[in-house]
This record gives C-alpha cells, sequence and structure tokens, in this order.
C-alpha cells in the first residue's frame, strides 16, 4: 500500500542539483526541442504541408541550433555544474561493472552522481550536437567549403539528426520511468533511499565518491 502524501514528503531528502544546472538543463533541453520540431517541419511532408512557412522553419531551426551551446558555455560560471561536468567525464572500473551488469540485467550496478549510462549518454550527445553544428555551418554558410564536402555535410546531418531522435526518445523513456530522478532535476534534490539505492557510491554532503 502506498503511503500518505505527507509521509512521503515527510521523508530525508538530500540535494542534488543547484537552480543554475536546473536552468542550464531546462533551456537545452527546449532548444533542442525547437530543433527536432523544426527540422520534422522541413523533412516530413505531412508536417511541411500543415505548418507550411518553410522559410521560417529553416531560420529558427538554424538558429536554435546556433544557441545550442550557449546554456551549458554560459553555465559554467556554475561551480556546481564545472565539478558534474567532471565527474561525467570521469570513467572508474564501478562504470564497467554498471555497464555489465547493465547488458546482463543484474540488480548490482554501483554508480556516484552519475551512473555510466549517463556518462555514456552525455558524452555521446555532446560530440553529437558538435557534429551537428559543424555539418551545419557547412549547409548554411555554402561558401566554406566546396560541394562535395556540403553533400557530405548534409548526408551526416541528417543521419545523425535521426540518431538523436532515437537516442533523445530513450533518454526521456528512461527519465518518465523514474519519477524521483526527474523530480531531483526539477526540485534539486531527491529522496535519501532512491540515491542510496540507486547512486550508492555517491556522497551528496561533498565527500569523496
Amino acid at each position: 500500500m502506498s503511503r500518505p502524501p505527507e509521509q512521503a514528503a515527510a521523508r530525508p531528502r538530500v540535494p542534488r542539483f543547484t537552480r543554475a544546472e536546473h536552468r542550464v538543463h531546462r533551456a537545452t533541453a527546449t532548444l533542442m526541442a525547437v530543433c527536432v520540431l523544426t527540422a520534422g517541419c522541413l523533412y516530413l511532408p505531412f508536417l511541411a504541408q500543415l505548418v507550411g512557412r518553410r522559410a521560417l522553419m529553416v531560420t529558427v531551426h538554424e538558429w536554435s541550433g546556433l544557441l545550442l551551446p550557449v546554456p551549458l558555455l554560459l553555465g559554467l560560471a556554475s561551480r556546481a555544474l564545472r565539478a558534474d561536468l567532471r565527474r561525467l567525464n570521469r570513467f572508474g572500473p564501478h562504470d564497467r561493472r554498471w555497464l555489465r551488469a547493465a547488458v546482463r540485467r543484474r540488480g548490482d550496478r554501483p554508480a556516484g552522481k552519475f551512473n555510466a549510462g549517463q556518462k555514456l549518454y552525455a558524452a555521446w550527445l555532446a560530440g553529437a550536437v558538435l557534429v551537428m553544428l559543424g555539418t551545419g555551418l557547412l549547409m548554411w554558410f555554402t561558401g566554406l567549403a566546396p560541394l562535395v564536402w556540403r553533400t557530405g555535410a548534409t548526408f551526416v546531418h541528417d543521419w545523425l539528426a535521426l540518431a538523436l531522435v532515437l537516442v533523445i526518445a530513450g533518454h526521456v523513456g528512461r527519465a518518465y520511468g523514474d519519477p524521483e530522478s526527474r523530480r531531483g532535476m526539477r526540485t534539486g534534490s531527491v529522496d535519501a533511499r532512491w540515491a542510496a539505492r540507486e547512486h550508492p557510491l555517491w556522497r551528496p554532503e561533498g565527500k569523496s565518491e
């Protein structure tokens, strides 16, 4: 039987994300959603006919893509965000154990503040955004490169966009399957028992992981 709301609210909670990190995540997600939606209006005939105004969709798509790295760059002023980026960039033995357990569908998955899956997703997304930005610039500014380069850039941009949509859909699906994780990003804190279960190596009070 589920606990009453007042009992659930009384559970001890630990800080996970700062307001700056929440804003960076929200702004980046918004810009990415605009990129995906406008790309759909440009490439899918039924959406193109429904929305129309192709020139406007092209402009919005281009500028939302150019602005995509800006929230993260501005967020680097936050010490907490820089610390989390270092955590995401650090891959240790426990992360390999987490991946093996995930592949074999086992329950023992040691993780610090971020698990190995989140680290791989963050690294892949960062690389994909840089490639999308570079290929997008070649497509936008036609004088930057010869035609053969622009043709290749278009091919990479289109197929990587499809991969991005699939990977982001998986990320959103996983997030909706874990309400406490979403609550942590939204409110900045998570249930202490959830943290101990999902991220047993994490020390919320700033101790070493």
